[in-house]
């Protein structure tokens, strides 16, 4: 136990003799990613693949709620028949609303993490690309309790994710 103690503390010394030498930052890559441009661009790429299903979507529900309102309006006049047909209608459409909308979250869950695990990779390469090019010793993301802005260099890979995206 007191070994250990002992090269805990020799290390801690070693890392405060050398902490001068060190260049430390810091990056907050959610901030990254909220303004990386080509977060923007994945956004409309996601955008424009799902529109079309959406609006399938979003008019299968009104087809449904027509039908309900019809059914609900009508009921009295209407023969037994009808109102079942209307009825087995009603929740063959409800069943496939439901299994279209499942597919689409999955599908749409599917390609959000592909685009992300992406932009996930592109900050990365800009982040290595700017350690390099400022000769940093170490660069910090996740688990920074604080960050004094000198060693913030957020706006540096926001910077260099913009270069990297022309």
């Amino acid at each position: 136990m007191k070994n250990r103690i002992s090269l805990f503390l020799m290390l801690m010394i070693c890392a405060g003799v050398s902490h001068a030498e060190l260049k430390i930052g810091f990056v907050n890559v959610a901030k990254v990613l909220e303004k990386a441009p080509q977060a923007v661009k994945a956004k409309t790429r996601l955008e424009t693949e799902f529109s079309p299903r959406d609006k399938t979507l979003v008019s299968q529900q009104k087809e449904i709620k027509s039908l309900e309102e019809k059914l609900g309006r009508d009921t009295a006049v209407m023969g037994e028949e009808e109102r079942h047909r209307i009825e087995k209608d009603i929740l063959d459409k409800k069943r496939d609303a439901a299994r279209a909308q499942q597919e689409f979250s999955e599908d749409f869950n599917m390609r959000r993490n592909e685009e992300l695990g992406n932009l996930q990779k592109r900050i990365v390469e800009a982040v290595r690309a700017l350690a390099k090019e400022e000769s940093f010793d170490l660069l910090l993301t996740d688990g920074v309790i604080y960050a004094n802005d000198q060693i913030d260099v957020t706006s540096r890979v926001q910077q260099k994710l913009e270069t990297l995206s022309q």
